[in-house]
Protein backbone atom coordinates (compact mmCIF):
# COMPACT_ATOMS: atom_id res chain seq x y z
CA UNK A 1 0.00 0.00 0.00
CA UNK A 2 1.60 3.30 -0.72
CA UNK A 3 1.75 5.58 1.76
CA UNK A 4 -0.18 9.07 2.26
CA UNK A 5 0.87 12.27 1.67
CA UNK A 6 -0.92 14.07 4.55
CA UNK A 7 0.73 15.55 7.47
CA UNK A 8 -0.41 18.22 10.31
CA UNK A 9 1.68 21.52 10.10
CA UNK A 10 3.48 20.64 13.26
CA UNK A 11 4.40 17.26 11.58
CA UNK A 12 5.87 19.62 8.47
CA UNK A 13 7.42 22.16 10.89
CA UNK A 14 9.32 19.06 12.50
CA UNK A 15 10.80 17.71 9.46
CA UNK A 16 12.03 21.06 7.92
CA UNK A 17 13.58 21.88 10.87
CA UNK A 18 15.31 18.78 11.23
CA UNK A 19 16.43 19.03 7.17
CA UNK A 20 17.33 22.45 8.25
CA UNK A 21 19.60 21.57 11.48
CA UNK A 22 21.01 18.83 9.27
CA UNK A 23 22.25 21.38 6.67
CA UNK A 24 22.88 23.83 7.77
CA UNK A 25 24.84 23.39 11.31
CA UNK A 26 25.54 19.08 11.14
CA UNK A 27 26.87 18.79 7.97
CA UNK A 28 29.17 21.91 8.21
CA UNK A 29 30.64 20.58 11.58
CA UNK A 30 31.38 17.14 9.97
CA UNK A 31 32.54 18.59 6.54
CA UNK A 32 34.58 20.52 8.97
CA UNK A 33 35.79 17.58 11.07
CA UNK A 34 36.60 15.61 7.94
CA UNK A 35 38.61 17.74 6.58
CA UNK A 36 41.04 18.23 9.91
CA UNK A 37 41.19 14.48 9.98
CA UNK A 38 42.22 14.11 6.51
CA UNK A 39 44.80 16.73 7.47
CA UNK A 40 46.40 14.49 9.81
CA UNK A 41 47.69 12.09 7.11
CA UNK A 42 46.62 8.56 6.31
CA UNK A 43 43.63 7.94 5.79
CA UNK A 44 43.30 3.97 5.54
CA UNK A 45 43.72 3.66 9.30
CA UNK A 46 42.40 6.95 10.79
CA UNK A 47 38.68 6.77 12.36
CA UNK A 48 37.74 9.93 12.65
CA UNK A 49 38.07 10.13 8.95
CA UNK A 50 36.21 6.96 8.38
CA UNK A 51 33.49 7.02 11.40
CA UNK A 52 33.05 11.55 9.31
CA UNK A 53 32.52 9.88 5.99
CA UNK A 54 30.10 7.56 6.95
CA UNK A 55 28.28 10.22 8.96
CA UNK A 56 28.26 12.48 6.10
CA UNK A 57 26.65 9.86 3.53
CA UNK A 58 24.14 9.27 6.43
CA UNK A 59 23.26 13.47 6.58
CA UNK A 60 23.38 13.48 2.98
CA UNK A 61 21.18 10.41 2.60
CA UNK A 62 18.75 11.80 5.13
CA UNK A 63 19.27 14.78 3.56
CA UNK A 64 17.77 13.82 0.14
CA UNK A 65 14.96 11.98 1.57
CA UNK A 66 13.54 15.39 3.70
CA UNK A 67 13.67 17.30 0.75
CA UNK A 68 11.95 15.21 -1.58
CA UNK A 69 9.29 14.36 1.04
CA UNK A 70 8.57 17.43 2.21
CA UNK A 71 8.05 18.68 -1.43
CA UNK A 72 5.30 16.13 -2.12
CA UNK A 73 3.45 16.14 1.27
CA UNK A 74 0.51 18.17 2.14
CA UNK A 75 -0.45 20.26 5.26
CA UNK A 76 -3.82 19.54 6.20
CA UNK A 77 -4.87 22.20 8.88
CA UNK A 78 -7.92 22.07 11.17
CA UNK A 79 -11.00 23.12 10.00
CA UNK A 80 -14.63 23.93 11.85
CA UNK A 81 -16.15 21.70 9.37
CA UNK A 82 -14.84 18.70 11.00
CA UNK A 83 -16.58 19.31 14.24
CA UNK A 84 -18.63 16.18 15.31
CA UNK A 85 -16.67 13.57 12.87
CA UNK A 86 -13.37 11.44 12.69
CA UNK A 87 -10.71 13.39 10.13
CA UNK A 88 -7.27 13.28 9.45
CA UNK A 89 -5.57 15.51 12.92
CA UNK A 90 -8.71 14.32 15.58
CA UNK A 91 -7.86 13.09 18.24
CA UNK A 92 -10.33 10.42 19.06
CA UNK A 93 -11.74 8.23 22.68
CA UNK A 94 -12.21 4.77 21.59
CA UNK A 95 -14.06 1.96 24.29
CA UNK A 96 -13.40 -1.84 23.32
CA UNK A 97 -16.14 -4.59 24.08
CA UNK A 98 -14.61 -4.52 27.74
CA UNK A 99 -14.83 -0.93 28.33
CA UNK A 100 -11.20 -0.08 28.17
CA UNK A 101 -10.81 3.08 26.59
CA UNK A 102 -7.71 4.50 24.36
CA UNK A 103 -7.28 7.33 22.45
CA UNK A 104 -5.36 7.69 19.60
CA UNK A 105 -4.63 11.06 17.14
CA UNK A 106 -4.87 10.09 13.59
CA UNK A 107 -1.41 11.50 11.98
CA UNK A 108 0.69 11.00 8.38
CA UNK A 109 2.72 8.26 8.31
CA UNK A 110 5.84 10.58 8.63
CA UNK A 111 4.91 11.47 11.97
CA UNK A 112 3.27 8.62 13.53
CA UNK A 113 4.35 7.56 17.51
CA UNK A 114 3.22 4.65 19.25
CA UNK A 115 4.38 5.99 22.20
CA UNK A 116 1.94 9.28 21.89
CA UNK A 117 -1.10 6.95 20.32
CA UNK A 118 -0.08 8.71 17.80
CA UNK A 119 -1.73 6.42 14.27
CA UNK A 120 -1.03 6.48 10.70
CA UNK A 121 -3.46 7.80 8.12
CA UNK A 122 -3.31 4.81 6.32
CA UNK A 123 -3.39 1.77 9.66
CA UNK A 124 -6.60 -0.44 9.54
CA UNK A 125 -7.99 1.52 12.89
CA UNK A 126 -7.59 4.84 11.02
CA UNK A 127 -9.37 4.08 7.82
CA UNK A 128 -11.96 2.50 10.11
CA UNK A 129 -12.49 5.58 11.99
CA UNK A 130 -12.61 8.45 9.34
CA UNK A 131 -15.79 9.80 8.51
CA UNK A 132 -17.25 8.35 11.93
CA UNK A 133 -19.29 10.29 14.75
CA UNK A 134 -19.34 10.06 18.27
CA UNK A 135 -21.40 6.41 19.31
CA UNK A 136 -20.56 5.12 15.97
CA UNK A 137 -19.23 1.19 16.24
CA UNK A 138 -16.30 0.19 14.06
CA UNK A 139 -14.91 -2.75 13.13
CA UNK A 140 -11.62 -3.70 12.87
CA UNK A 141 -9.80 -6.61 11.39
CA UNK A 142 -6.62 -7.44 13.23
CA UNK A 143 -3.85 -10.72 13.28
CA UNK A 144 -6.24 -11.85 16.13
CA UNK A 145 -9.09 -11.51 15.19
CA UNK A 146 -11.75 -9.02 14.62
CA UNK A 147 -12.39 -5.97 17.52
CA UNK A 148 -15.05 -4.15 17.76
CA UNK A 149 -14.67 0.28 19.42
CA UNK A 150 -17.34 2.48 20.00
CA UNK A 151 -16.31 6.31 19.60
CA UNK A 152 -17.11 8.25 22.78
CA UNK A 153 -15.06 11.53 22.40
CA UNK A 154 -13.71 13.63 19.20
CA UNK A 155 -11.36 16.78 19.44
CA UNK A 156 -9.07 18.91 17.41
CA UNK A 157 -6.40 20.78 18.63
CA UNK A 158 -7.01 24.37 16.63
Amino acid sequence: MAKSNYITRSGWNTLDQELKFLWKDERPKVTQAVSDAAALGDRSENAEYIYGKRRLREIDRRVRFLTKRLEVLQIVDYHPKQEGKVFFGAWVALENEVGEEKQYRIVGCDEFDPAKNWISIDSPVARALIGKAIDDEIKVETPSGLVIFYINRIWYEK
